[in-house]
């Protein structure tokens, strides 16, 4: 579009939680335009972390999981007279929650679980307790952004 932006259109939130959040992460993973499948395997998980971790329910673990998964920081190359800069850049929080519901959800779809419920509650456990591999993309990012600090005056 040239004339302006795109506007952001409101997410509707999903039935169970009443939660736009929730909505956007089922979204993310919806293949081929299955949502209801996606709904079924997102509740499914909730409901097996509620199962497997007595202390909090599972949405709170879940949002706390995602949490522990955005990123705040990460680097974006810039060329400055024939050379590639990696530059560190504050990232919007919208963003930040893309990022971090993208990299759940792909590396739940890479765990080596039954079926696609118990890896995204897998997933949901290792980063609710800072561990995992989408919890490790998230600390690379920002090593990644710490080791490039020399480079912040080159930033926009």
């Amino acid at each position: 579009m040239r004339k302006s932006r795109a506007k952001k259109r409101e997410v509707s939130p999903d039935p169970r939680f009443n939660d736009q959040l929730v909505s956007k992460f089922i979204n993310n993973m919806m293949l081929q335009g299955k949502k209801e499948t996606a709904r079924k395997i997102f509740y499914e998980a909730i409901d097996l972390v509620d199962a497997k971790i007595e202390e909090e329910a599972g949405i709170e673990t879940w949002k706390k999981a995602l949490n522990n998964v955005m990123p705040s920081v990460m680097v974006k190359s810039r060329r400055v007279g024939g050379a590639t800069y990696q530059i560190p850049m504050e990232i919007k929080p919208d963003l930040k929650v893309s990022l971090g519901i993208k990299w759940m959800i792909n590396f739940a779809r890479k765990r080596n679980e039954k079926s696609m419920a118990n890896k995204l509650a897998g997933e949901i456990i290792a980063a609710s307790k800072g561990e995992g591999a989408s919890v490790k993309r998230k600390e690379d990012t920002h090593k990644m952004a710490d080791a490039n600090k020399a480079f912040s005056h080159f930033r926009v």
